[in-house]
């Protein structure tokens, strides 16, 4: 039965995407009619450019093409890998309340981005110094807690999420002992808006690493389907069917991590997406991964492109970060799965 819905489900969340989508462009301190928004989009496009008529102004175009299309493609990408990530973890500790950021890669990154706001840390590489340091502290965070995951060679998921909570508590102190020294207010208040999430820094020229990390990474996860199911059936379970569940564990890790720490370096710590997106995708499709990586892909993507919109017009013409947004919209979610108590999997190993 589910078989023959999905892909009615697929097309009607590709059409509330495109929806969602629109109404994000078009939405701002700047309102913009849907028409012009598409007439200027496909201006850009091949073969288009020359027969659609530019009955807009300078500003407009400018404000769609480099500021706004840019920025909710960003939020897609965001929103779909995250909620990607949060199905995989899910799936390797058999929990449905773990999110991607138990790997410590939000702390990670936040030392790093610290380091960079206050300390002038890789200043040499100019507006690219704020993502690389993000991105190396994700990945020196995941490589600490990897390692001491690791019991007699192999993963322990117990010991990963101890090594995880341990980590994150320790470069959050880091990051909190920066950030009490400065005396840099502007610095400060930088850091913070960036530990909540914010989306303002997209351009066309940020949105190349993180699609094809993403295009990668659920390439694989969805090849793995099945891998990822029989890890719901528990260690035992993956054994007996002849599955090497240690270096999948690895290698699922490693690119959930990759993923999860490019997209920090891009958006900063924006909570929630990872933890609730795959559990409602589970209670529409069920715990089949076939169905619910291409269902979360799209529902994260729509969450956070209406999220990123609510953020740019709530307080406008300020901007709320949009980590405010996720974390309104996420906590009564996550109290409501509390109060189910059937967040496990499993009995877990």
């Amino acid at each position: 039965m589910l078989k023959n819905k999905m892909p009615m489900l697929v097309i009607s969340l590709l059409v509330l995407l495109l929806a969602t989508m629109t109404f994000a462009i078009i939405v701002g301190s700047v309102a913009i009619t849907p028409s012009i928004v598409w007439r200027v989009i496909f201006s850009h496009m091949p073969f288009f450019g020359d027969v659609i008529e530019a009955d807009w102004t300078k500003a407009q175009e400018i404000i769609i093409w480099e500021l706004r299309v840019p920025r909710t493609i960003l939020a897609m990408i965001v929103g779909a890998g995250l909620a990607i990530s949060g199905a995989a973890i899910q799936a390797l500790v058999r929990n449905s309340i773990a999110d991607p950021y138990i790997l410590g890669v939000s702390s990670g990154a936040s030392v790093g981005a610290t380091s960079v706001i206050l300390l002038g840390a890789f200043s040499f590489l100019g507006v690219y110094a704020l993502s690389f340091a993000s991105f190396l502290g994700a990945l020196l965070a995941v490589i600490v807690v990897f390692m001491l995951a690791k019991v007699q060679g192999r993963i322990s998921v117990i010991r990963l999420l101890l090594a995880g909570i341990a980590i994150s508590l320790v470069l959050s102190a880091i990051t909190n002992f920066m950030l009490l020294m400065s005396k840099q207010e502007g610095g400060i208040k930088a850091v913070m808006y960036w530990m909540l999430g914010s989306l303002g820094g997209a351009k066309w020229s940020v949105l190349p690493i993180p699609l094809i990390t993403f295009i990668i990474v659920f390439t694989f996860l969805y090849l793995q389907y099945r891998n990822l199911n029989v890890l719901l059936m528990g260690e035992e379970a993956a054994i007996t069917l002849g599955m090497n569940i240690d270096r999948f564990r690895k290698l699922l890790i490693l690119l959930v991590s990759l993923l999860t720490g490019v997209i920090v370096a891009v958006s900063g710590a924006i909570g929630f997406v990872g933890l609730i997106i795959p559990h409602i995708v589970r209670l529409l499709v069920g715990s089949n991964y076939k169905h619910v990586l291409p269902i979360s892909a799209l529902v994260g993507a729509i969450f956070l492109v209406l999220a990123d919109a609510v953020a740019r017009i709530i307080i406008s013409p300020e901007e709320m970060p949009i980590g405010i947004i996720t974390a309104l919209c996420g906590s009564p979610f996550f109290i409501w799965m509390l109060r189910r108590n059937s967040y496990s999997f499993g009995e877990g190993d």
